[in-house]
Parts: structure tokens; C-alpha cells; sequence
């Protein structure tokens, strides 16, 4: 109330129109940091460097198109919001900025209209702050300085001489964004290193030598602009703009004395090749991976060391070590080198800390490390990368529609007819799933899939009808629906198009792991009589002989654990039913929120099920957090259900439901295998890390457990020899 009646003073009183003007743009350059606490890397109270001082913005007349603009210039590529009344701390020093009105183009925040440099009637209890999107500019360098010199490069790309439909394009002209058109370099002086850092640029790991004969009478017959005549690069960069250049003076386009344009032939990686014989020839690395990432090119840098994969921690983790992991995996150069975490976190061995690469190594298992010890790094501190991919153009093929935001809606694609045309239709929803769902939303750009959704009568307001395709079955892993297996033709039993299928999609998603050294610590036999058991035969957690079993009398043998579920991930895992559709268990007095939470499955040698064991959730919730977490879930009084960030699920052993009914089981060699999330209801930014495996030994009154790990936390080799010798592993992995 205080801050309302001080802002109606502020308009009653203050000089007429005190947001008319522009403060006079200065030759020196501003700087720009986010500041505060709490603050992540793209968030924070605004600061701004101006004649050598550091000062704050005030919140009066602040908007999400001031925020925009001073995303960008924090090198982001838009606002998701702003903060007022000094929510990142109180700043010091000058207020510079008051009552800053922007449009939301601007180019630079002194370009919008306020009460010019240092004319302020504000307190620093309303210093503003901006939220940005996690996402950065193509093209920007030093996040901490904004130059407004026209000769910044940000785009390039590839024009192919020949028209070609086939993409990536990997081979032509090389051109600059300059203005409102695109211009050409010279390339007398051209070197490789260049032509590697263009290449990098664009998402390719290598290039190769280009026939310029081929190129020069095409390019002598069209009319060339040349803005950038000496290029200079030492072929580690990440992007142009951080090489040596020389322009033509007073911005404008010239001639190429004695050369021609550049031309750059780039080498794609495996996944971005069609021919199979190349793509062998290709084949990048088997010890790095990218784990937790929405699209191909991003993820959590995990090495593989004595056969057990595990995380690189972030001290020290630079653009440069970024770009050699990238360009082993066969993408370019690295776009972003994350830290803290920001794609998950793991949870196997932390094997290296302090990477440090020059640029041209081949493999980063070639750059200087450092060994970690438990005391040097935290899973907090898991590293990660964006690379830059090459353009496929996939967003252009797939559209929602009808929903409320652009992340949800009716999946649309285009589809070729019989005669050539091209059409939009729509896909039939009979087997839609959440793996199709992470495929559409990764093709459109929107992060992971929240749901999808096999009936969209609701977001039925466009005027396409037609099912175009059907049977649709994705791994999860493709880059488009058409990669996808489907029905050459359509078949579908619902052809109304109220049942075609749809999808929500979200920048975040949630990431389970169950705590494999806790299973194989907690495990042991208990022989629990039939007549504790009604409750569990209700809810069909005994195998089924005990259906004939002489009730009350006997017992059955059990294979009980403890299991504890982590949501390493960067959304909350929730269930996918509402609340009004769990269903109330009176014998154990408690509401079941998903059928099937966790299949627990004993196999044989060759991997047929001998035993089982299913779980719904009894009951999600925070057992546990980690230090600064706070719960938001609990089951008591038919609260929300779920599991935060950071925090994790624990089912005790003594729990009904907890284990494994081995009573018709004969001693012998078995594996033990959990799976979380088995029907994938839920979405997750991972599923090849919710199963757990152990080896079993059973000699029929005892049970050991041991080498009990992620289903992906081993290498293939590995993996292999654990399933032919099961109970016969041990010590072979260390």
C-alpha cells in the first residue's frame, strides 16, 4: 500500500512527461551483470556500468519488454520475466536508470525513453531484476559487454550454388547477416582454420578441401557483396565473431581483388548421414555420451572409465574443452558450456574434475584432468554442453494447434500425396504414447513432452481432417516423426478427427534413478506367514500359486529391500492422473496415484521372468531432500503427490508390496531387475536410466545381491558379460 501511494506522488509531482526522452547514446561501452542472491546464471538484479560506476535500474513503469531488451544485451535470447521492490537484494551506489519505457526491439537499453542517466527519485528498494530465458544469442561471446558496432557477426550460413531439397546443407557460399540482406567474405588469405571454425559454427566436426573451380564461374556470374575481407582465426573459436577481422571501412560492401567468395565444405557427423557405409565410417566416440538433454547436441558430459560410466565435474569448464566433447560426439563447436548441474544431475562416480583442453584434441580423454576425490566435486556441480548442430529444417514439417500456449495442441505434419501436393494432416492417436509425444516436442523445438495425448476433441478449432499417419512407434531418441516407425498406410479405427493425437510439451522434465547400493545393502528372505498377507493378495503382490495355497495356513517366502527413488531431473515428477481419479485402497488405507509404479522382476540366465513383483505407488511423496530442498509433497490427509527436484521417494523394505515372491523359486544364479515408470505414463528427460539390475544368488535359504547398478551405468562390454554369467561377475568390473 506504502509502494502505491509513494508511486501516485511520484506521477502528481514529477516534471511532465519525465519518460519522453532518450538518454544521449555514449561512444563508451556499457556493461551489464546480474547480481544478487538468490540469483542463477540467468537471473538477478540488473546492474549497469556507465562512467565507471556500477548502478541499479529502478522498477517504476518497468515491463517484460525492458526485461527483453536487457536479456539480449546479457547475450539471451528473450525475457520470462521481471522482478521488482529489490527481490535479489538492495544494490549500491547510483540508481542510473528510472521510469525506462521500451518497445521491446531495441537494440540497447539507452536507446528506449527514461528520465536519462542518473535522474532518479528511487531508493535501491526497488531495484529491478530480470529473469531470462535459458538460452543463448547464436553468436554471442562476452556475456558481459554489449558492443553496438554493425559489424558484429551473429548469423552465417551455407548457400548451395546448386538448389538442393537435401539437408544439412554442408557445402557453399559462406555468408554474413549483415543488415537487412546477407553478404559474402572474401577469401584471399582464406586459410583452413577458418573454414574449421565456420564448419563448427554451423554444427559440423570436420571439414574438408572445397573445388573452387567448381564455384568460380557461378560466382562470377552473380553479383557479390563483400563486408569482410581478413579473416584470422586459429580454428579453436566457437564462433567467427571471436576471430580476428577486418571489415570494409564505414560499413560498406566492396570489391574481392584477386579472389572470389568463401566457399566451405563440411564434414556432418554419423547422425546426420543417410548412406550406412558412411555412417560406420563416421562413427564417433563409445567413451562420452550426453545424458538429460531435450534435443540432439545437448546433455550432461558423462566419460566412460573402467568399464562404469560417470560425470565431469564443472570446475574450471570452459567454451574450448566443451567443443572437443562436442566435435567427438559429431556435432560443432560448443555453443554453451553449462555448469552447476544444469542438465541434471548423475549418480554414479564423478571420474574427472578440471578438464582442461586446448581445442584440438581429437578425444577429451586427450586434454589435462585432474582425478576426483569424494572431498573436490558434488553431483551440483555435474557439467554439461550445448553444441551447435546443423539446420534440418524438421520444425517446418510438424505444427499444434487448438491448444491454450504453444507448447500443447493437435500434432499436425505434412505430408506428400500421391500427385505431389503437399497437405497438413493429422496423426492418428490409437498408439500414442509418451515416447512419441519426446520425438514431436524435440522436432518442434519445445523441449520434452509433458503428455501425449491419444483424444483432442477439445483442441479440435482448425480445419484439417484428414489422418495423414498412423501406427506411429518411436524409440524416443529419433529427430522427427518420420523417423519414426509407421503404416505406410493409414489405419486407423477412430478416424474422427477428435481422436487424433496431441501432445504438451515443456522446457523441463523430471529424471528418476533408484539408489542401486541401497538395494543390494538392504535385501534379505523373510518367510511371512498367509495370514499377515490378505492385504497383499488383494492387491495381486503375491505370485499366483498363492491363490492356491491353503489360507491361512503356510507361508510365503519373500525377497524384500528397500528401494529409493530420486528425481534427479529439473521439473517435479507428478502422476499423471489428477487426484479425483486415485483410487482409494481401504486395506492398507492409503490412495494409489499411478496402476504401476515399479516392476521388480527376477530373471533367469537367458533373461526369461522366473518371478515377479509389481508396485503402484502406495504413496508419492518427499522422504527425503537435499540440503536447502524443501518438501512440497506428503500423502497425509490425501495431499499432493509427488517427488521435488532434488529429493527423493524412499519404500521402506518392511512395506507391503516391498519384494519379490521367490516361494516357487529354486536355488540357482539369477538377476534381479527394477523398473521405474515401466509404462513411461509419466514423462521423463531420460528413461534409459530407470531400470536397476543386480546379480542374484540363491541357495535356497540365503540371497546375496551384488554388482547391483543403472541399466546404463556399465559399459556395452560390460553390460554384455552381466547378463551371460549372471552371479559369476563379480570383481570384474572394479
Amino acid at each position: 500500500m506504502l509502494k502505491w501511494v509513494r508511486l501516485k506522488l511520484h506521477l502528481c509531482f514529477t516534471p511532465p512527461s519525465p519518460g519522453t526522452t532518450s538518454p544521449k547514446p555514449q561512444n563508451d561501452r556499457l556493461q551489464f551483470r546480474l547480481v544478487g542472491y538468490p540469483r542463477k546464471h540467468n537471473e538477478g538484479r540488473i546492474e549497469v556500468f556507465y562512467k565507471g560506476e556500477w548502478g541499479t535500474i529502478c522498477d517504476d513503469d518497468f515491463s517484460l519488454s525492458n526485461a527483453n531488451v536487457l536479456c539480449r544485451q546479457l547475450g539471451f535470447i528473450s525475457a520470462t520475466g521481471w522482478t521488482h521492490s529489490a527481490k535479489y537484494g538492495k544494490g549500491l551506489g547510483k540508481i542510473w536508470l528510472d521510469n525506462v519505457q521500451c518497445n521491446g526491439g531495441e537494440k540497447s537499453i539507452e536507446l528506449c525513453k527514461s528520465r536519462g542517466w542518473g535522474n532518479s527519485d528511487c531508493t535501491h528498494d526497488e531495484d529491478a531484476g530480470v529473469v531470462c530465458k535459458d538460452e543463448r544469442l547464436p553468436g554471442f561471446v562476452d556475456s558481459n559487454i554489449i558492443d553496438m558496432d554493425e559489424n558484429k557477426v551473429e548469423k552465417v550460413r551455407l548457400r548451395p550454388v546448386v538448389p538442393t531439397k537435401k539437408m544439412p546443407v554442408t557445402e557453399g557460399v559462406v555468408e554474413i547477416k549483415y543488415r537487412n540482406g546477407w553478404v559474402q567474405i572474401c577469401d584471399v588469405g582464406w586459410t583452413s582454420k577458418n573454414t574449421r571454425v565456420i564448419c563448427g559454427m554451423l554444427g559440423f566436426p570436420d571439414e574438408k578441401k572445397v573445388n573452387k573451380n567448381f564455384y568460380k564461374l557461378n560466382t562470377e556470374r552473380q553479383k557479390n557483396q563483400y563486408h569482410l575481407h581478413s579473416v584470422a582465426c586459429v580454428g579453436t573459436e566457437v564462433h567467427l565473431a571471436a576471430c580476428p577481422l577486418e571489415f570494409n571501412k564505414g560499413n560498406a560492401t566492396g570489391s574481392c581483388k584477386g579472389g572470389m567468395p568463401v566457399v566451405v565444405s563440411c564434414v556432418p557427423g554419423p547422425q546426420y548421414v543417410h548412406n550406412n557405409g558412411l555412417k560406420k565410417k563416421l562413427k564417433t566416440t563409445s567413451t562420452v555420451r550426453l545424458k538429460g538433454g531435450a534435443k540432439l547436441g545437448e546433455g550432461r558430459v558423462e566419460v566412460l572409465r573402467n568399464n562404469e560410466w560417470g560425470t565431469v565435474c564443472d570446475d574450471r569448464w570452459t567454451l574450448l574443452s566443451a567443443s572437443v566433447v562436442c566435435r567427438e560426439l559429431g556435432f560443432g563447436s560448443a555453443k554453451e558450456a553449462l555448469t552447476g548441474a544444469r542438465m541434471g544431475q548423475g549418480m554414479g562416480p564423478i571420474h574427472m574434475n578440471e578438464v582442461l583442453c586446448l581445442g584440438t584434441e581429437k578425444s577429451m580423454w586427450n586434454c589435462g584432468f585432474k582425478n576426483i576425490t569424494s572431498e573436490d566435486c558434488q553431483h551440483v556441480e555435474d557439467a554439461a554442453v550445448r553444441c551447435n548442430t546443423p539446420y534440418m529444417a524438421l520444425e517446418n514439417s510438424i505444427r499444434l494447434t487448438g491448444g491454450r500456449t504453444r507448447y500443447e495442441g493437435r500434432v499436425e505434419v505434412l505430408s506428400t500425396e500421391a500427385n505431389g501436393t503437399r497437405i497438413w494432416g493429422l496423426i492418428c492417436g490409437g498408439a500414442w504414447s509418451t515416447k512419441e509425444a519426446m520425438v514431436a516436442c524435440r522436432q518442434l523445438g519445445l523441449g520434452y513432452a509433458n503428455h501425449g495425448l491419444q483424444e483432442t476433441w477439445y483442441w479440435d478449432s482448425s480445419n484439417v481432417t484428414e489422418m495423414v499417419m498412423s501406427g506411429v512407434k518411436c524409440t524416443g531418441n529419433e529427430m522427427s516423426l518420420s523417423h519414426c516407425q509407421h503404416h505406410r498406410t493409414v489405419s486407423c479405427q477412430k478416424t474422427a478427427a477428435k481422436f487424433s493425437a496431441g501432445v504438451i510439451c515443456s522446457e523441463t522434465a523430471s529424471d528418476l534413478v533408484l539408489n542401486a547400493p541401497l538395494v543390494q545393502q538392504s535385501v534379505y528372505i523373510e518367510d511371512r506367514p498367509l495370514h499377515m498377507l490378505y492385504c497383499a493378495a488383494e492387491e495381486n503382490c503375491l505370485s499366483k500359486s498363492a491363490a492356491s495355497a491353503n489360507w491361512p495356513y503356510g507361508h510365503r517366502r519373500l525377497l524384500r529391500f528397500s528401494s529409493q527413488i530420486h528425481n534427479i531431473g529439473r521439473a517435479d515428477f507428478r502422476p499423471k492422473a489428477g487426484r479425483h481419479s486415485w483410487v482409494w485402497h481401504a486395506c492398507h488405507g492409503h490412495y494409489h496415484s499411478m496402476d504401476i509404479f515399479t516392476h521388480y522382476d527376477l530373471l533367469s540366465s537367458n533373461g526369461t521372468k522366473v518371478a515377479e513383483g509389481h508396485k503402484a505407488s502406495f504413496c508419492l511423496e518427499d522422504t527425503e531432500c537435499h540440503e536447502g530442498i524443501s518438501k512440497r509433497y506428503e500423502c497425509a490427509n490425501f495431499g499432493e503427490q509427488g517427488i521435488t527436484v532434488g529429493c527423493w521417494d524412499l519404500y521402506r523394505h518392511d512395506i507391503d508390496c516391498q519384494w519379490i515372491d521367490i516361494t516357487d523359486i529354486k536355488p540357482g544364479n539369477y538377476i534381479l531387475q527394477i523398473v521405474i515408470n515401466p509404462n513411461f505414463e509419466v514423462a521423463e528427460s531420460d528413461f534409459t536410466n530407470n531400470a536397476m539390475k543386480c546379480n542374484c544368488k540363491y541357495d535356497g535359504h540365503r540371497i546375496w545381491l551384488h554388482n547391483c547398478h543403472m541399466g546404463d551405468a556399465f559399459s556395452e562390454e560390460a553390460e554384455r558379460r552381466f547378463e551371460k554369467y549372471p552371479g559369476q561377475f563379480n570383481n570384474q568390473i572394479s
